[in-house]
């Protein structure tokens, strides 16, 4: 067995070595029997000048490299350290190509040996990752990775992650190794050749105490069932008093700080369970709202004997509650409680369909990673819920072979103990309270059969989202990629997907009683439907186009999409509907036939072949909800608002077509208050002018019948903020956009150098946001911070955020998103600021259709729509500074309409009270300097 291991890492000039891009420092260490026994670095002169970029990035520039040595001058060195060793590295065909290239130009005879990624590495062995880049490992490891970027610092690093590695391996089930070691064979490293070598020398070791096998799978072991709570009354008392809420809280928290607010709220949502009363609730920062509401809810869950449901938005806020708040819950009552999350039944890994899978010859790269992945994580998932993993976008693909869904011809009791959706459906029935989202609890209403447990009660948070996320609910949404994919799945004859699979499986039974299409005619109608869904893409973008003519230079359009008019392109475009509404109909007779006679043959199917036919049932019923939409929305006449969602530069993979209502306020009222005895909504976000008229419009609920409390922050924001209006702006609406973005350009590179960073911006527009990245890396005036921006830089919002705090000196650029949800106290943000007021634009679709609407209904669009919405989302933006009473910061609103105009007071008066500034920019920027 190898026992030598050298890991290398390069830094160099650019990313092609045929292209003549060369190595500017070298760094290798050296591993023996599970040891570092040598490191050797140095740097290189290229004999070229180093970009600017990579100078940045390395800090490594040509004065350090003039008088190094040439490559030539290391090569034997550096031949001599690969010598019988594998070669590791962190992206491994990177400094491999490099290398091989640089030895090869030196005369050398290159390296031929083998090689392991701690990137593919990484990944098998951490699936639940949220990011594979070495610093990010490294800090979720717990090393030290002082100069990340820099050869040396990097390569030692990756030693240390490497042999971090190692040991995960020689820890997992012997089961789960010999079947990483099988799979291996389709990676892009040697790993199956290091894994045989391992396996040969490993001890069988016994099985961990904490995993069993059930059909030669290793788990993690299920808990024991849960034992049942004896409770007497006094324990499930309600705390009424301060005294007692104290006496109860104080056990959890050191040090402990009274909040009134908090013991204010309690008493409130207990009331209302009690009383069966819909209650409204507003709770400002700081409030301690998650406990404001969980405290009493567990009393009553507990006296009642019922469980009740909190529903979030976030994904962010369901792991909050359950790995924070909960544990907390139980650390300080009297009693046990049990709390449970739930999610859709597509969430959860279907242990039968992975099995089988699992030994399918001809996978791609990325399906076997994901096997890799799946299997290491059933070591440690007591869940089975799909938003733990890191798949890659290939790996996503997968899942959709392998996630629950709903059975049509057997269910498989080999793995009924072990069945992931069923567990956390036993574990909902007996919980206390239930964690859920928005969407799944609304699937109750749409009668689409949910999974939830029935409950009277029901707790909203972020429940300023509801009325947007009914609107998506009770809507249709059509993407071409989706679309296209879900065609694909069943593919041509040729392509030898489910249809093929199908085909082959029918021909290989006996052929009486088979009256259906031929195979042929079946594959006519699918080519048939590609073609008609191309086209009807292509009409759709056409449609947007001509609509959108007048938006010059703007790359992302929404065009309204109107059922009535004699447009040419929406005539073409609902006769394509039509044609692939018809189509769709054809090939699901054609595969309805065929699977009504396999299930006639059922007793003579392999469980194999059950799970085929259950696949194309699958297949069948989402081709049917998709003909269900294409008539929704194009030939029957319907109510929702429609509109065409587009990006110009690659029209045919970025168009979505929606539908939505205008207002679902009856629907909700109808079909989810008036069917629970008490829903409390709670956000920190539900009052407009101290009034929460808006939210109640909005969602249904009557204001006789429905309890309203505001409980207000508990910080002390006269102290903690300024709130800065810059008066040498022009008008948002009396200049073009170019114009603006300069003058907010300048503003913004003044505030920066004030603040020396940390700094949040909030767009309403993405294009605006790009303008002004653009204009800020092109000034060259800021170029020693780290720029960060929503849809520019790689990576999801949490992200970004992360890179944000990471730096000391960084200005991050933000639109929708970045208004609410973003957590960044302390610090790390200093100074928010915010460019126009969030009013959504008034040719935006269902804004429009909305204050149509309401203007029907004789009332003022601005007044009633346009303005609450606007100021609820500047209380969000405002809410993003503040999150600790110890927080200090500064916001600068570059909308002069704040202060210009009669409205702009609703705006001040919907946030805390603070101190106002006016002035010029260059007198502001002294200040801050000042004041923070």
């Amino acid at each position: 067995m190898l026992n030598k291991f050298v890991v290398i890492d390069l830094e160099t000039t650019g990313n092609t070595p045929k292209k003549g891009d060369k190595i500017i420092q070298f760094a290798a260490v050296v591993i023996e029997n599970g040891k570092i026994t040598e490191q050797f670095s140095s740097l290189i002169n290229p004999q070229k000048p180093i970009p600017v970029f990579i100078e940045e990035l390395t800090g490594i520039n040509d004065e350090m490299v003039k008088d190094a040595p040439l490559f030539t001058e290391i090569s034997e060195k550096v031949q001599s350290l690969l010598e019988g060793a594998y070669f590791v590295a962190h992206n491994v065909l990177f400094d491999l190509s490099f290398l091989q290239e640089e030895l090869l130009q030196a005369g050398s005879e290159g390296f031929y040996g083998s090689v392991l990624d701690t990137v593919e590495m990484a990944r098998i062995l951490y699936p639940t990752a949220d990011s594979y880049k070495l610093s990010d490992l490294a800090e979720k490891e717990k090393l030290t990775h002082d100069r990340p970027h820099q050869a040396d610092s990097d390569a030692l690093v990756t030693a240390e992650l490497f042999l971090i590695l190692l040991k995960r391996l020689s820890l997992l089930p012997t089961v789960t190794l010999r079947q990483l070691t099988q799979l291996s064979g389709g990676l892009k490293s040697d790993l199956q050749l290091f894994l045989e070598d391992m396996m040969d020398t490993f001890e069988a070791s016994n099985i961990l105490a904490s995993i069993e096998i059930v059909n030669d799978i290793a788990f993690k072991k299920n808990h024991t069932e849960k034992e049942t709570d004896i409770l007497n009354k006094e324990e499930c008392k309600y705390p009424e008093s301060e005294e007692e809420k104290v006496e109860i809280i104080r056990h959890g928290f050191k040090p402990f700080i009274k909040r009134v607010g908090q013991f204010k709220m309690m008493d409130t949502v207990y009331q209302s369970l009690q009383l069966s009363r819909h209650t409204l609730i507003e709770a400002g920062t700081g409030v301690g709202k998650s406990l404001g509401y969980l405290l009493p809810l567990a009393y009553f869950a507990k006296q009642n004997k019922r469980p009740i449901i909190v529903s979030t938005h976030t994904i962010q806020l369901q792991e909050q509650l359950l790995n924070k708040e909960i544990p907390f819950l139980k650390n300080i009552l009297p009693f046990k409680i049990d709390a449970v999350l739930l999610k859709g039944r597509n969430q959860y890994l279907n242990l039968e369909k992975f099995h089988q899978t699992l030994m399918d010859e001809n996978d791609n790269y990325d399906t076997t990673l994901t096997k890799m992945q799946i299997l290491v994580w059933l070591t440690e998932t007591e869940t089975g819920d799909r938003d733990e993993l890191n798949l890659s976008s290939g790996g996503q693909l997968y899942w959709n072979k392998i996630k629950e869904e709903p059975s049509i011809l057997f269910e498989d009791k080999g793995w009924q103990e072990r069945d992931f959706y069923q567990k956390a459906i036993r574990n909902a029935n007996s919980a206390d309270i239930i964690i859920t989202n928005h969407s799944l609890l609304l699937s109750d209403i749409k009668g689409a059969g949910s999974i939830l447990p029935a409950s009277d009660y029901v707790v909203i948070d972020e429940g300023h989202h509801l009325e947007k996320v009914a609107s998506r609910f009770f809507g249709y949404s059509l993407d071409y990629l989706s679309t296209r994919l879900l065609i694909s799945q069943f593919g041509t004859y040729e392509q030898k997907q489910l249809f093929y699979e199908m085909e082959q499986l029918i021909s290989r039974l006996p052929s009486s009683g088979k009256k259906f299409f031929t195979s042929f005619e079946l594959n006519q109608l699918i080519l048939d439907l590609h073609y008609e869904m191309d086209e009807f893409f292509k009409l759709m973008a056409l449609y947007a186009k001509t609509k959108a003519a007048n938006k010059k230079g703007i790359n992302r359009i929404k065009v309204r999409f109107t059922t009535t008019g004699s447009c040419r392109e929406r005539k073409a475009l609902v006769h394509s509907a039509e044609r692939m509404s018809f189509l769709i109909k054809d090939v699901l007779n054609a595969i309805d036939s065929r699977i009504n006679w396999l299930k006639t043959q059922k007793d003579s199917l392999s469980i194999p072949e059950l799970n085929k036919v259950e696949d194309v049932s699958g297949f069948a019923a989402e081709l049917d909800e998709l003909r269900n939409i294409l008539i929704s929305c194009f030939i029957k006449d319907s109510k929702e608002v429609k509109w065409i969602e587009m990006d110009t530069r690659s029209p045919q993979n970025v168009t979505t077509f929606l539908a939505q209502p205008a207002t679902i306020a009856m629907q909700l009222k109808e079909k989810f208050f008036e069917t629970k005895k008490a829903v409390i909504l709670t956000s920190a976000t539900l009052t407009v002018n101290r009034s929460f008229d808006y939210i109640m419009r909005e969602i249904g609920l009557e204001a006789n019948s429905t309890v309203q409390v505001s409980i207000p922050s508990p910080f002390v924001y006269k102290d903690q903020v300024q709130l800065l209006i810059p008066d040498d702006l022009p008008e948002i609406n009396s200049v073009s956009l170019e114009e603006y973005v300069i003058a907010i350009t300048e503003h913004i590179i003044t505030i920066a150098e004030a603040t020396k960073g940390r700094l949040l911006i909030l767009f309403t527009a993405y294009d605006m946001l790009k303008k002004t990245y653009e204009l800020i890396k092109e000034s060259g005036f800021l170029n020693e911070y780290v720029l960060i921006a929503q849809g520019i830089s790689s990576g999801s919002r949490s992200r970004l955020t992360r890179n944000f705090k990471r730096y000391e000196k960084a200005i991050l650029l933000g639109t929708s998103s970045f208004w609410e949800g973003v957590d960044i106290p302390g610090e790390d943000l200093s100074c928010l600021v915010i460019v126009r007021l969030p009013f959504s634009p008034p040719d935006e679709p269902l804004t429009e259709a909305k204050c149509q609407l309401i203007v029907q209904q004789g009332r003022n669009a601005f007044s009633d729509y346009s303005l609450p919405e606007a100021i609820l989302r500047f209380k969000q933006g405002f809410g993003r500074l503040i999150r600790t009473e110890t927080d200090r910061g500064v916001i600068i609103v570059f909308d002069r309409r704040i202060v210009t105009t009669q409205y702009g007071k609703s705006f001040l008066q919907s946030i805390p009270s603070v101190p106002v500034k006016k002035g010029k920019m260059e007198e502001l920027a002294g200040f801050i300097q000042k004041w923070l």
